[in-house]
């Protein structure tokens, strides 16, 4: 059983990656046909070290994270329709399940919406300064996501326990609540801010699903490992092509929607508090812009050069794809450290 587990999950990786692969010189295509292009490139009074390092990029097409949700959703509704069709052989790949996936495949699909809605808002100059829409607008919206998911985890599913590594099973109750919602808020938001350089949300993204994978595999959430193995092809995909010199950025559609979608997942295999192990670049990117915010507030006085944290490095000359690269060492190491945890604390 758990042979054969291993063996759909590895091909449906290797399914989602040749089919992400195969649409993206499409999609390319129609992100340049249409001029789908972030023309809101920050000015140089406003973001000065910003503008420095990525005034040429304004030209660089947006919204390439369509490629990542669309290869997922579109193999979640061929294999479950092949269902039907193919009996056995359909079922076998079908990952698409009222227990395990039909929860994050919802919150990857409307995430994805929203956020390419504020992509085209960005495109086409629309929104409160001509750039999308502003933080408190994306926060009420992707805090409404996140509150559908907490209702339903809560109220359907009767979900309000909390597990702590090493100590045990704790009861919410209504804290549940504003628990879940954030934890999606946040891993959605860290994800939108880490995607600042070529290949860098996509690379951290990727081996902390990695250890998702992992972690839905043994706990025995076969339909959430295949899910989650999905997405890790189609995003090593995309990789391919947003590598530096990017051919495309991921845009909201592909940070907010992975970025929740990582956060319904942490609350299935009940490993919230591993998260910030497991996205340790995330929690780094996001922190560094609240104690920027907050220093400038209080003390009038910046922390760090620029933020989120890879403007800083670069700022400090670090060429991009060294930045990208020693960011995803620190992903990967954090990830293996965390799945340790994860293990001594199943074991212990």
């Amino acid at each position: 059983m758990v042979i054969f587990e291993a063996v759909r999950v590895l091909v449906i990786f290797a399914i989602a990656f040749v089919v992400a692969i195969l649409i993206t010189p499409f999609v390319y295509h129609w992100l340049v046909k249409l001029n789908l292009r972030k023309k809101n490139i920050r000015d140089a009074v406003s973001a000065p070290i910003f503008h420095q390092f990525h005034e040429k990029k304004g030209n660089t097409p947006t919204m390439g994270g369509v490629i990542i949700w669309l290869t997922v959703i579109g193999l979640a509704m061929v294999f479950l329709v092949g269902r039907t069709f193919f009996d056995g052989f359909g079922e076998y790949f079908n990952f698409v399940s009222r227990s395990e996936t039909y929860l994050p495949l919802a919150a990857l699909l409307l995430a994805a919406i929203v956020g390419l809605i504020d992509d085209m808002f960005g495109i086409l100059g629309k929104g409160p300064h001509g750039g999308g829409l502003n933080m408190k607008q994306k926060l009420l919206l992707y805090t409404f996501v996140a509150a559908l998911g907490a209702w339903w985890f809560y109220f359907k599913l009767g979900f309000d326990i909390l597990y702590i590594p090493f100590i045990g099973y704790i009861p919410l109750g209504l804290w549940y609540l504003p628990f879940f919602v954030f934890v999606l808020v946040a891993t959605a938001f860290s994800a939108n801010e880490t995607d600042g350089l070529d290949g860098l949300a996509g690379g951290v993204l990727f081996f902390a699903f990695g250890a998702m994978a992992v972690v839905a595999f043994v706990l025995g959430r076969y339909d959430l490992a295949a899910m989650t193995t999905a997405i890790l092809g189609s995003l090593l995909a995309f990789l391919w092509f947003n590598i530096y010199p990017a051919r495309f950025f991921m845009g909201d559609t592909g940070s907010m929607s992975l970025g929740i979608t990582l956060g319904v997942m942490a609350m299935m295999t009940n490993t919230a508090l591993l998260m910030p192990i497991f996205g340790l670049v995330l929690v780094f990117e996001s922190v560094t812009v609240i104690i920027q915010i907050l220093s400038k507030k209080i003390r009038h006085k910046k922390v760090f050069l620029s933020t989120p944290i890879h403007h800083h490095f670069e700022a400090l000359g670090w060429h991009e794809s060294q930045i990208t690269m020693r960011f995803w060492i620190v992903s990967a190491v954090a990830s293996i450290f965390g799945l340790v945890l994860f293990f001594l604390a199943r074991f212990a």
